[in-house]
């Protein structure tokens, strides 16, 4: 009988245990003390009732705590799934209830956020609160701190042979406007060797949390570095200065980041960022969204030009192409070449191959990292598949060197700050205001997040409604990222014969003078 393959925290808690795993503040944790609370944590999961493949919830703003209960959970073999602690109460309740949770973690102060999940979701065994104090933890939830002090620090017991033991669900956005759980077997060692190879990850890395935790980018790369023993600091609330402090202080190697927040730190005065020591800096993830050149430019000019790599990936489909330091500023526009183990096929829309450069096709891809199923949407993880291959509808074209170029998307999709959203379930909310007769709701250009959230309605004859009367309305339904920032008035949607709506006789005014059409 093979012996069971040790814990990558267990066997570094052993190796190393007086070396730092994670740093918060004035807080710090040896490997020793970060594995025994994660030991703690999921010995607790384990007493309730946790085992390869039960699905468990959680949500909390970054934190020491979230990094060891994303550790504890694998431990458990439990399948972790993220909660946006940014959505609104309603979106909270469907991913608890769509999930199947049989638990669920919170930050305390997120409890306003999921007390309509606790009243309304039946089958969640129980609500577990963290980082609260004496009083904080709501009387429909226990304290999973005080029950964590009274477990063992012992390793957990296995978790069994389930496929899905020790994974995440991530939900991502749909077109008809719910959420879908992304689900995804255990990462393949190939393709997570060959994507540490390329980039360069060692285990002296110290990894930035720029990103939420809760998004499946930010969390990845923070375990690749976090399992090859490197350490962890842990930002709760990005704010640029701080980053610029904490890069410098803690001598940072290596962060995530979409778009938005490097533009902050690079709008600062340039003798702010000129005063910090940002040399450290060795592998800058950009994702989550597309950078503008201009942005990438500026980053090489303030902080260095042998740093920072481009990924295009996505939930559904992992990293699929990088583009590295030494590419960004000849190959403008481009998100790089196919990562190691991962094959590209643009398609036409007749289903060939499209084996010419500079002919836009339909992105597919075909891997051992691919996902393996929406969670109860059988139909949309149909819709796709090309045979072996799969999309999440982009359109992209490639150079004579190989470099792939993302053009256009297929679906209506916005990509506000890094964030994915679907105009569907914004149409959905907005047309149940009384006022709305229709509205159609698509992505305009912003010069902080990259596009923002736009709506044209038509209003019932007679009937009134004020752009504050409708941040208002969507505002209860709806996360603040997804608050449309402008409305315009039309007589009717523009629709085709089939009854969808042509978004693009409204979206395309907005970018004419972009110099990168999104539609």
């Amino acid at each position: 009988m093979t012996a069971p393959v040790p814990d990558p925290l267990a066997a570094l808690a052993a190796a190393h245990p007086s070396k730092t795993a994670i740093i918060e503040g004035d807080r710090r944790l040896d490997y020793a003390a970060f594995n025994a609370l994660v030991n703690r944590y999921a010995n607790v999961l384990v007493g309730l009732g946790v085992r390869a493949g039960t699905k468990v919830t959680w949500c909390g703003r970054n934190s020491t705590e979230v990094v060891a209960l994303i550790a504890a959970l694998r431990k458990a073999g439990a399948v972790g799934v993220p909660l946006n602690y940014r959505l609104s109460p309603e979106e909270a309740s469907y991913v608890v209830a769509n999930a199947d949770s049989a638990l669920v973690l919170f930050d305390v102060e997120q409890a306003p956020q999921l007390e309509l999940a606790a009243r309304e979701v039946k089958g969640v065994r129980g609500w577990l609160a963290f980082r609260g104090g004496a009083g904080d933890v709501p009387d429909w939830a226990s304290d999973l701190d005080a029950d964590a002090a009274a477990s063992p620090e012992t390793e957990p017991a296995a978790a069994g042979d389930d496929p899905a033991a020790g994974t995440a669900m991530f939900y991502t956005s749909g077109t008809t406007g719910k959420p879908k759980g992304v689900v995804r077997g255990q990462p393949d060692p190939e393709i997570v060797i060959g994507l540490v190879t390329e980039i360069g990850y060692q285990p002296d890395d110290v990894y930035l949390t720029t990103g939420p935790l809760y998004h499946s980018g930010p969390m990845s790369f923070m375990l690749i570095v976090q399992q090859m023993g490197g350490t962890v600091v842990v930002m709760r609330d990005f704010d640029p200065r701080r980053w610029l402090e904490l890069v410098e202080e803690h001598k940072v190697t290596a962060t995530f980041s979409a778009p938005t927040p490097i533009r902050r730190v690079l709008d600062l005065p340039d003798e702010v960022v000129a005063a910090r020591d940002l040399s450290s800096l060795r592998r800058f993830i950009a994702n989550a969204a597309p950078w503008p050149f201009e942005l990438k430019r500026r980053y090489v000019e303030k902080i260095g030009d042998g740093s920072l790599f481009e990924v295009y990936g996505s939930t559904e489909l992992g990293v699929d192409t990088i583009l590295r330091p030494q590419d960004q500023m000849r190959k403008p526009g481009s998100c790089g070449r196919p990562a190691p183990g991962i094959e590209i096929a643009l398609f036409d829309d007749k289903g060939e191959r499209v084996e010419d450069p500079h002919v836009p096709g339909d992105l597919y891809v075909r891997s051992k990292a691919t996902f393996d199923a929406y969670y109860k949407a059988d139909r949309k993880f149909e819709d796709a598949k090309l045979g072996e291959w799969l999309t999440v509808g982009d359109i992209a074209y490639r150079d004579e060197e190989g470099f792939y170029y993302i053009c256009d998307r297929r679906t209506d999709m916005i990509i506000s700050g890094g964030v994915n959203i679907y105009p569907a379930e914004i149409e959905a909310v907005l047309t149940a205001h009384p006022a709305i007769a229709d509205a159609a709701v698509f992505g305009v250009p912003s010069q902080e997040w990259g596009e923002s959230v736009h709506a044209a309605i038509v209003v019932h004859p007679g009937a009134e409604a004020t752009d504050a009367d409708l941040d208002a309305f969507c505002r209860e339904h709806l996360a603040s990222y997804k608050v449309p920032r402008g409305f315009d008035r039309i007589a009717e949607v523009p629709r085709n014969p089939s009854g969808k709506a042509l978004k693009r006789q409204l979206r395309d005014p907005y970018w004419e003078s972009q110099e990168k059409k999104i539609g």
